[in-house]
Parts: C-alpha cells; sequence; structure tokens
C-alpha cells in the first residue's frame, strides 16, 4: 500500500471508515430498536418515549464502537472532553431526525411502528457519518 499514491490510499482509509461505520452503525441502530420495539410492544409505551429510551442505550456503545473501530487510526485521542461533547451533539441530531421518521411515519401517518426503519438505517446513517469523520473523530 506504501506505492500506491496518497489519494488512492486516503480512498481507501475512507472506505475502510465506511464500512467498520456501517457494521458498528448498524450493531448500534439494532441495539436501539430493539429497545424501541421492546418498550413498544412489550411495555405499551409512547413510541417517541420509547425511541428515547432505545437512544440512550445506543449512544452510550456507540460512542465506545465509532472511536474503538469505526474511527480507529483517524485523528487523535486528545481532548477527550471535547470528543464526546462533539459526539452528544452529534446524536442529538441523530435522535432528533430519527425522532422525526418515528413521529411521522407512526405517529402521525399510522403506519406500523416498524415504518420508520428504513430511513433510521439508510438516510439518518450518511449524515451522522459524515459528521463524525469530519468534526468527532477529526
Amino acid at each position: 500500500m506504501q506505492d500506491m499514491p496518497i489519494k488512492n490510499r486516503e480512498r481507501i482509509a475512507l472506505l475502510g471508515q465506511l464500512v467498520r461505520y456501517g457494521i458498528t452503525g448498524l450493531l448500534a441502530s439494532f441495539i436501539n430498536i430493539g429497545i424501541y420495539h421492546g418498550c413498544v410492544k412489550l411495555g405499551g409505551l409512547d413510541p417517541n418515549l420509547a425511541w428515547t429510551i432505545g437512544f440512550l442505550g445506543a449512544a452510550g456503545a456507540g460512542y465506545l464502537m465509532h472511536g474503538a473501530f469505526s474511527f480507529r487510526g483517524h485523528g487523535g485521542r486528545d481532548r477527550q472532553h471535547v470528543r464526546i461533547g462533539r459526539f452528544m451533539i452529534v446524536s442529538l441530531i441523530s435522535f432528533g431526525l430519527n425522532s422525526f421518521w418515528v413521529w411521522l411515519l407512526v405517529q402521525y401517518l399510522n403506519l406500523p411502528i416498524w415504518a420508520p426503519y428504513p430511513p433510521v438505517l439508510c438516510v439518518t446513517p450518511l449524515l451522522v457519518f459524515w459528521l463524525n469523520r469530519q468534526w468527532v473523530f477529526e
């Protein structure tokens, strides 16, 4: 890989991050979805309250997994307090967008409780990857 031009190495590194981010993001999303689905189906909770509880579980797991796996070797690891604060802000953006999907699709359009899964798993992660890569794990 050392003989490869720098631009190509950067693209391969970015692709590796994106793949690792996808794996880690899916795990965190399944934590969130599992808690959400269980709280709604088994606990009878309001869908947005259930989503909030799931988010809290997934956010903690996500920070640890993204820092150790998704963005390993990317950026410095100093100023941990800044990184945690930025991760919380990005997580809140993700939470807000995903809560919107839950509200729109489940509560407003009265679709099944699984209706938010496609945008939660396909739309939101692209924005959050970019924010994490450019700002959190810089």
